[in-house]
């Protein structure tokens, strides 16, 4: 067993600790912790398992897979958040999301993968696809908020109707971009393919045959995906219920734990996969973990919240702060300029996980969420 391996194994006992803390009402802050590190684990075996399965599906596909999966569990903690009323969190944590996918993930996946291999390359075709849905996600959060400043006493539930609607037209494009990528488009998706079935000569052996270098145990790997995310769904749940006085313990701000601390953790799975994969130049699929992560956030977790919110009774719209979409616009258009030639090295890396960086302390800084 390795190193790591023996770590992962270690952390998964914080899974009945945290449980248990929960049980026996422990401080928030232990119980928090103790949910942070048992998430640690469970997204690598995520990550794990869905790099299998990518085996079997292609590099679009499993990023689709586990991006799905993966904003499965941020989508319960939002919906959890929601409940409860926090709505600014939950607001700040879509933001978040895509902020961090296509900073923090890219960058880090450009950076760990560019410092092993001098250049990487991806399809820069869908990384244009991908740019052109963000686009259309970032004019939909701007302009509720738009109507918002420039009319004059708009009621509430005239930005939760229009809001509504654009949930739904978001939905609809979703859909279609699905239809695009597995359909009617699929041939431009499944042109790296043939560079994953290129035998990997740490995983196969001299008695595979042509073909068989690696064949994915697919019951097993699906078994293992959907157990781990059962797990983090549990997990994050008990960071929500914890979240409000372990963060005030620990001196944060509402609006610093919406944008940056909820979405590392909820996001854990498509962090550790983008890198991993990217470290054995697997960047199509590493991009498109990232970059479809994001786009489900803003095509498809966000929308369904609105909807959600309507059932809640609670005031959720698109409605956001404009800092949190200027920094949602800064990042796509950061991210979009450096991925739109479909090569990648370190350095480019460095200045994605920079600006992430300089965002972060902007947050950190920033004393409130506009309610």
């Amino acid at each position: 067993m390795s190193k790591k391996d023996l770590v992962f194994l270690i952390l998964l006992g914080f899974i009945p600790v945290s449980i248990a803390a929960e049980w026996l009402h422990w401080s928030p802050l232990v119980v928090f912790i103790t949910a942070c590190l048992a998430i640690v684990p469970l997204a690598a075996w995520m990550g794990h398992a869905t790099e299998e399965l990518a085996g079997l599906v292609g590099p679009s596909l499993g990023g689709l897979l586990n991006a799905t999966f993966g904003n499965a569990t941020e989508l319960i903690v939002a919906l959890v958040a929601l409940k409860e009323g926090y709505v600014g969190v939950v607001k700040a944590s879509l933001t978040g999301s895509i902020i961090g996918n296509l900073l923090l993930v890219m960058g880090l996946s450009m950076l760990l993968g560019g410092l092993r291999f001098k250049e990487q390359t991806f399809q820069p075709v869908i990384a244009r696809m991908n740019a052109s849905s963000m686009n259309l996600a970032v004019i939909a959060m701007l302009l509720p908020t738009a109507v918002n400043f420039t009319s004059v006493g708009i009621a509430e539930s005239v930005l939760q109707k229009l809001s509504t609607a654009v949930a739904v037209v978001l939905i609809l494009v979703y859909v279609m971009t699905l239809l695009f990528s597995m359909k009617t488009h699929s041939y431009l998706y499944d042109v790296a393919v043939a560079e994953e079935e290129v035998p990997d000569p740490e995983a196969s052996d001299g008695s595979a045959g042509e073909g068989e270098a690696h064949r994915p145990n697919l019951p097993l790997w699906v078994g293992v995906l959907l157990a781990a995310t059962i797990f983090v769904a549990i997990e994050s749940e008990l960071l929500v219920h914890s979240l409000e006085i372990a963060t005030e313990q620990l001196g944060l701000t509402e609006l610093f734990t919406g944008v940056i601390l909820l979405p590392i953790i909820g996001n854990a799975a498509e962090h550790a996969t983008a890198v991993t994969v990217a470290m054995k130049n697997k960047m199509d699929l590493s991009v498109s973990v990232a970059m479809g992560s994001s786009l489900q956030i803003a095509l498809f977790v966000a929308p369904v919240l609105v909807i959600a919110g309507w059932f809640f009774g609670q005031p959720m719209d698109l409605n956001f702060q404009p800092f949190e979409l200027v920094a949602v616009a800064v990042s796509v258009l950061i991210a979009n300029s450096i991925s739109s030639d479909g090569e990648s090295n370190w350095l480019e890396g460095l200045l994605l996980l920079a600006a992430y960086l300089v965002l972060g302390l902007a947050f950190f800084f920033h004393p409130t969420i506009a309610s």
